[in-house]
């Protein structure tokens, strides 16, 4: 047989049997908060996972939390290769897929988690699977970590990402593209913030004067701190959570929030930390208790990340598709901890769609083809 009859009859990447993949992954909901349910996935995943052969390991969940998968690829030993990073939890509630299923359109194809980011962790491990169906291997071993709890801050698995990626070369995350294909290579970092107010209860009629409000003085904190908002450092602090009080006739005595701030480098995350927990009471007889902290380090584009970047950047071109990157970032992923940790990573190899976090979540079918051969490729060509 000729060399181009055989290569005429290898196998083809076909986006229609990765988006039969992908809507599997995607009619199992899989919410944070709820490990039974992400370990329906969890299951799923290391079976396919197990059918093509790899090493797996299951880490079980704590604090009600999903498991943490690991699939090795049976080749390279133990020597240092490509870790795939994927998370299979999303921010949507049992009962979403019920009102917004899985629904391919046209170019479009709808479903709650398909574009953040199950398409992108389904297409990772069809890369796999189409690489075995070629009989190849990679000069570098893979790695494949699959994490449970991504969307609220990997709080179980942080361990097991830093871990892994210290044994490894490179990161590859697949969280979805941006901008219309965009991959990245610089994320903000992310911190959380817990603020509680106590005042004096009173009753709000006979005795107001007694009182101290503890929802006042939370709202004067509030107010303090989105204006710590800088468009122009990169900054922003949005407080997202407001509770207090505990009847419409009482002078409420507790009053809590809680906030999320996203920084763009290590020198404002410092800085920023310090302003949070330095916040001081404005009303007389009232006191604040704070907590939290930087949960996701910031990381910019280094030389090695931007030497990764490059060379995705050509493998884009020999495909057919310009490959270019977001300066910057606001929203974290696991990637933040493996580059902070000076590990060269790639993100947002994942589908090119919109609608992260809204039942809205959508991924572009034609981007299936072309992102998942990027990512055979760089398996391929990755040493």
């Amino acid at each position: 047989m000729s060399r181009e009859s055989s290569a005429h009859n290898q196998p083809k990447i076909d986006a229609a049997e990765i988006l039969e993949g992908i809507r599997r992954w995607v009619e199992i909901e899989t919410p944070s908060h709820d490990g039974k349910a992400v370990n329906r996935l969890v299951d799923l995943v290391e079976s396919e996972m197990r059918a093509l052969g790899t090493l797996v390991e299951r880490s079980p969940g704590r604090d009600g939390f999903g498991d943490t998968l690991k699939a090795r690829s049976p080749w390279g030993g133990d020597g240092q290769g490509i870790l795939v990073l994927a998370h299979l939890d999303t921010v949507h509630p049992l009962g979403t897929l019920g009102d917004y299923p899985f629904k391919a359109e046209g170019d479009i194809a709808r479903g709650p988690g398909i574009y953040d980011m199950k398409g992108g962790g389904y297409l990772a491990t069809y890369a796999y699977r189409h690489l075995l169906r070629l009989g190849r291997e990679t000069p570098l071993p893979i790695t494949f970590l699959f994490v449970p709890d991504e969307e609220i801050g990997s709080d179980t698995a942080r361990a097991i990402i830093e871990a892994e990626a210290k044994k490894n070369k490179i990161v590859l995350v697949c969280e979805p593209a941006r901008d219309g294909g965009k991959i990245v290579t610089a994320r903000k970092g992310a911190a959380r913030f817990t603020v509680k107010a106590r005042g004096r209860p009173a009753h709000s009629g006979m005795r107001h004067q007694d009182g101290r409000s503890a929802v006042k003085e939370i709202a004067h904190q509030i107010l303090a701190l989105e204006a710590m908002t800088d468009y122009a450092s990169g900054t922003t602090v949005s407080v997202g959570l407001v509770q207090g009080g505990t009847g419409v006739n009482v002078v409420p005595e507790h009053a809590s929030i809680e906030i999320d701030m996203r920084v763009p480098d290590m020198a404002s995350a410092e800085a920023m930390t310090a302003r949070v927990l330095g916040l001081l009471p404005v009303g007389p007889d009232t006191t604040l208790e704070i907590s939290g902290g930087l949960n996701r380090p910031p990381y910019r584009k280094d030389a090695g990340i931007e030497k990764l970047f490059k060379h995705a950047q050509a493998l884009a071109k020999e495909i057919g598709f310009d490959l270019q990157d977001v300066p910057l970032t606001g929203g974290g992923s696991d990637g933040n901890f493996t580059a902070a940790l000076g590990i060269p990573t790639l993100d947002g190899l994942g589908v090119d769609g919109s609608g992260a976090h809204t039942l809205d979540e959508q991924l572009k079918i034609s981007s299936l083809e072309p992102r998942a051969t990027l990512l055979l490729r760089l398996f391929e060509t990755l040493r």
